[in-house]
């Protein structure tokens, strides 16, 4: 509990006391909530209060006490409803941004204009691109579209090749401060052709050697799980003996296809053989 919060219940716990020593005095009996209220604003009276409270807690017996307590009670229950509606109405509320409008509440907005838009064409949700613009919708798709894979000799470029290598160095792990260690105690790190310590490899851990090494075998894995062989399809008929045989046929069909279907129909009828 604030300080401030602290205050206004000792001012309500002083009022408290006046009213029910007044009323045991023979008085007009406990005063209204708004007497109440501005008697908070008045400093000398909670002073003055603050001197006499043990003084009148200690005149309070029986039932007085316990509407003392009672009234003690309301004052903190009515502290907390409004500390936790308070936090209740932070949760509800979206935080502002720093630019004004918050990001829910334009998502909310540009929703309700895009429905209003599409009630009005007699459209539902799933026809919204129909709203697009050229221009956005140009947009839109160049983000989807993705960069062709790279095709014959286009494989061997040095376009592909630096991609390549770029994707194999996302995963190696770069110590800045042992590389530096390692040039400040090699006065010749980056040796010349006429070097005498030319060819001469330096000193490497075993968890380096043993990360290459992974790397290594990652790849062959994956180079040996990819493959362009064609799916078998058991459905189609066999008129092969090996891939080689089935590559040829195939070449064939492309050729002479058109001649040979009638001449194919008929012997699978048995209607091509004599009598």
């Amino acid at each position: 509990m604030s300080k401030a919060e602290a205050g206004v219940l000792q001012a309500n716990t002083i009022d408290v006391h006046r009213s029910l020593v007044v009323s045991s005095d023979g008085g007009e009996g406990a005063p209204d909530e708004r007497d109440v209220v501005e008697s908070h604003s008045d400093a000398d009276d909670q002073a003055d209060g603050e001197d006499n409270m043990g003084q009148d807690s200690a005149n309070l017996t029986g039932r007085k006490k316990k509407l003392f307590e009672l009234r003690l009670k309301m004052n903190e229950a009515r502290k907390a409803n409004q500390s936790a509606m308070v936090a209740e109405k932070k949760k509800t509320e979206a935080p502002p941004e720093s630019r004004g409008m918050s990001k829910q509440k334009w998502i909310e907005e540009r929703k309700k204009k895009i429905g209003k838009l599409l009630d009005a064409n007699g459209l539902d949700m799933s026809k919204a691109y129909m709203l697009d613009t050229q221009e956005s919708a140009e947009v839109k798709y160049k983000k989807w579209e993705k960069e062709p894979a790279p095709a014959g000799w286009d494989v061997f470029n040095q376009k592909t090749l630096y991609d390549a290598y770029k994707k194999r160095t996302k995963n190696v792990a770069v110590d800045v401060d042992e590389y530096n260690r390692m040039k400040e105690a090699d006065p010749e790190f980056y040796r010349e052709a006429s070097s005498l310590q030319y060819g001469k490899a330096p000193k490497l851990s075993d968890d380096k050697i043993e990360r290459m090494v992974k790397e290594l075998k990652d790849r062959d894995e994956k180079r040996q799980s990819f493959s362009r062989r064609r799916k078998f399809h058991e459905e189609k008929d066999i008129d092969s003996i090996n891939d080689r045989n089935e590559h040829f046929n195939k070449k064939i069909e492309r050729a002479f296809g058109k001649y040979t279907l009638e001449i194919k129909n008929n012997l699978e009828r048995g209607t091509a053989l004599p009598d």
